[in-house]
């Protein structure tokens, strides 16, 4: 059910290469704190590249440490590292858990947090793979062929990490969530193309309008229940 989520769109800020810098850290960081101040729970904020993550991670936790518990991924966690981190979402309490991930990871698909477990999936970027010579060579065999190579290499691949993550929110008919994506790229129609026919309605905002967004849809669900 539509109405049992909200997607929002903020467009002034990117996860582009040739834009990062401590003052789009900060813009990334003010979003994700907007959301997560609202309602009190379980979000999940997803990344293209560690690197991002951890300049964000460093921005937010000096905003936000005194007003919720931050957990980040690390590379190469052993598995009672990865259950530790799952289970701090099974956990009973009073104020807000915020999760910083990858994209494409092992927490950005296959697990499966119902009900009040997660909230909030918050994706920062369009999760490009980065460029390789792998990725050179695909790119290469789809426009020697005619079709865009750039779709098939890059973009696909990466809209297929974004709607997984998207995807962590809602897993039964009875959950409820945010779902918020952060970068410019959204707002092209070669990336509006790609979504799913569900998101049809979703809201483009800056961050005055993502306040009120954010707080109609918690409003509303209560009003339900």
């Amino acid at each position: 059910d539509p109405e049992k989520r909200t997607i929002l769109i903020a467009g002034d800020v990117t996860s582009k290469f040739t834009r990062r810098s401590r003052e789009e850290y900060y813009n990334i960081a003010r979003y994700i704190h907007e959301v997560v101040k609202n309602r009190h729970g379980n979000y999940m904020v997803f990344f293209p590249s560690y690197r991002l993550m951890q300049d964000v991670y460093e921005v937010f936790a000096g905003k936000a440490a005194d007003s919720c518990e931050i957990l980040m991924q690390h590379s190469n966690m052993k598995e009672h590292e990865r259950e530790a981190f799952l289970e701090e979402f099974e956990k009973e309490r009073q104020g807000t858990l915020v999760a910083f991930c990858v994209m494409g990871g092992i927490f950005g698909e296959g697990i499966d947090l119902k009900n009040d477990r997660l909230i909030g999936a918050i994706i920062v970027g369009t999760g490009l793979p980065q460029v390789s010579d792998e990725r050179e060579i695909l790119k290469n065999y789809y426009d020697e062929r005619g079709l865009s190579g750039f779709d098939y290499a890059f973009r696909y691949p990466g809209m297929n990490k974004v709607l997984q993550a998207a995807g962590r929110v809602i897993r039964t008919s009875e959950d409820r969530g945010v779902i918020l994506l952060l970068d410019e790229r959204f707002l092209q129609r070669e990336y509006g193309a790609l979504f799913p026919r569900e998101w049809e309605k979703r809201s483009v905002c800056g961050l005055p309008q993502l306040r009120e967004e954010v707080s109609r849809f918690w409003s509303d669900v209560r009003k339900e229940l």
